[in-house]
């Protein structure tokens, strides 16, 4: 697989967890069970780092070999 595959698939991953997490942040307004909707938000504050992250790497594939671009600090080795 390459690079240029691979972030097709970070950016799949990426719009799959944007939606997801719009899912969840719906069902948290709706939610009249306090508890309920702490999870709910949990859940979120998982998720969206795991989101940051995605959307990062499908950049970072996807631009790894253009030379003017400058690679994002925290992948960098």
């Amino acid at each position: 697989m390459t690079l240029l595959e691979m972030s097709v698939q970070y950016a799949e991953n990426a719009e799959r967890l944007r939606a997801r997490i719009r899912e969840l942040r719906a069902e948290e307004r709706q939610q009249t069970d306090p508890e309920a909707a702490r999870r709910l938000r949990q859940r979120i504050d998982v998720l969206t780092p795991i989101l940051r992250e995605c959307r990062e790497l499908a950049v970072l594939t996807a631009r790894y070999y253009d030379r003017s671009y400058h690679k994002h600090e925290r992948y960098t080795l």
